[in-house]
């Protein structure tokens, strides 16, 4: 693998040397017999994930979401979505 201090230059917006950093790495990869990480676009989700928030927010989202007559869950979704 490349270390991250001899990787291209990001900050300046160095796109060539993202896309050669990448394909040197996946070379590497290769002959060291690694399997390339699957990319996220294509990886299958289950649709569940846990957050860790304080709990003060924890109980306003229970809060609202009994106020709304809806499962926590379902709020969350919601918000979420929503963006």
């Amino acid at each position: 693998m490349i270390p991250v201090e001899s990787g291209p230059d990001l900050a300046g917006g160095d796109i060539r040397g993202i896309v050669d950093a990448a394909k040197e790495a996946v070379r590497d990869m290769v002959k060291s017999r690694e399997l390339p990480p699957e990319p996220l676009a294509t990886r299958r989700y289950s649709g569940q994930f846990k957050v860790r928030i304080p709990p003060r927010v924890h109980r306003q989202l229970v809060l609202e979401a009994a106020e709304e007559k809806v499962s926590l869950n379902r709020l969350v979704a919601a918000k979420l979505t929503r963006g």
